[in-house]
């Protein structure tokens, strides 16, 4: 039986899910590098790095070619380049939005210390019966 498209667009996107991976796909996106540079580049440990390699050459999003004992690694397709682009513009427009609502959120928050020391400052109407 078939995986149904939204298993497979899931299991898509755990494969991205993991930071060493994005890092790599970012790296490739100037083109083919071998192993020893995306070492260099990534703060993880080597066999972390061939864990990491291995995933994303299972899933087909980058390919491997021997040059001598040199292994390099290249995007598999240029769209995965633009998958990234799309999810650093996402990215960009959430952010720009969180931006604008945090904004509204600091000149609510001014309005209403505003308010609070102009009501101190105000004699109070306030009938306590006190008994």
């Amino acid at each position: 039986m078939p995986v149904p498209l939204y298993q497979a667009k899931a299991e898509f996107f755990r494969t991205l899910g993991h930071p060493a991976r994005i890092r790599v796909l970012e790296l490739l996106q100037d083109g083919p590098l071998p192993v020893r540079e995306l070492l260099a580049e990534i703060d993880i440990e080597a066999s972390s790095l061939s864990q990491q390699l291995a995933v994303l050459r299972r899933t087909q999003l980058v390919t491997a070619t021997r040059d001598g004992n040199t292994v390099v690694y290249a995007l598999s397709t240029p769209d995965v380049s633009e998958l990234l682009r799309t999810a650093r513009g996402i990215l960009t427009d959430m952010i720009t939005d969180q931006g604008l609502l945090l904004e509204q959120l600091r000149a609510d928050t001014d309005a209403a210390d505003d308010d609070r020391g102009a009501d101190a400052a105000r004699p109070s109407t306030d009938r306590t019966l006190l008994t």
